[in-house]
């Protein structure tokens, strides 16, 4: 596989799963530019050496990558990302949004500063990032962008209690996804997104895991951004090197909004006598 003479933007790439993205890119033969504010992993914080440190390890390597750090919760810092990128390398190709963090907090203790962080790195980040991005990325022959949910999310049986904020974040960005993926379709933008399970620092983890390698989710993620994925609106789950992907597909022989070709009730009461059809999947 080959991105020689391609550009990407990678977030949350100072450390783990995103420095492992870019890493794996610029030994591609891509120019890079890894954004991270240097948060701790609750998102707190701003530390500008993480991303430096991990730019100027990477470039004594012989790749070319440039680090740039940024709290990309702001519209003005993603435009910023976003134009560092054709400043340094003249064009856009790729953008992979892998900033994020894991925070814990019950329903009833949640707290508006909480919430609107999980929100600000999970919704308006890909979002400001897309809307600076667009118009690079209809110039590139093969644009790629890739958005990262969690079966925390999706699976309500993977679900964690305290996890709201998070989970709200994680699903709005499959929302995006699908929603990119129409609005890019015209001009051959693939807009997909990642599901992955790695053992990093969110997991409290240091130093090289026995499983659940950040490397063993990387492949999945570099095809995504890659010339030989021709799909969009895909979720790629990655775990311990296994792939599988998933999308919300409709039910056959539907006529979307008028005939759901489901079951038919009239009243509540029928809806209740219906219910084990109706919740069948």
């Amino acid at each position: 596989m080959n991105f020689s003479g391609k550009t990407a933007v990678v977030t949350g790439a100072g450390r783990g799963l995103g420095l492992s993205y870019a890493r794996e890119l610029a030994k591609l033969g891509a120019n890079v530019v890894i954004s991270d504010s240097g948060a701790d992993k609750m998102g707190d914080g701003i530390d500008d050496s993480v991303v430096l440190d991990a730019a100027h390890t990477l470039e004594a390597q012989g790749y070319n990558v440039i680090g740039h750090h940024g709290d990309l919760a702001g519209e003005q810092v993603c435009q910023q990302l976003i134009e560092t990128a054709i400043d340094a390398f003249g064009q856009l190709d790729i953008v992979i949004h892998n900033a994020g963090w894991v925070g814990y907090q019950s329903i009833e203790e949640a707290q508006s500063t909480f919430i609107e962080r999980a929100l600000d790195i999970n919704i308006y980040s890909p979002i400001w990032l897309s809307k600076h991005a667009w118009k690079y990325l209809r110039r590139s022959e093969a644009a790629r962008v890739v958005l990262t949910s969690s079966d925390r999310a999706m699976y309500q049986h993977y679900a964690q209690p305290g996890l709201t904020a998070y989970a709200s974040g994680k699903m709005a960005q499959l929302g995006i996804m699908n929603a990119l993926s129409m609005e890019g379709a015209a001009d051959g933008i693939l807009v997909n997104a990642v599901s992955p399970v790695a053992k990093t620092r969110m997991w409290g983890v240091s130093g090289e895991p026995d499983n659940l390698k950040p490397q063993w989710v990387t492949s999945g993620v570099i095809f995504l951004a890659s010339e030989l994925c021709q799909d969009t609106g895909y979720i790629l789950r990655a775990s311990n090197g296994q792939f599988t992907a998933t999308r919300f597909v409709e039910n056959p022989g539907v006529d979307y909004p008028l005939d759901l070709a489901r079951v038919k009730a009239s009243s509540a009461e029928q809806v209740a006598r219906l219910w084990d059809q109706i919740k069948e999947c």
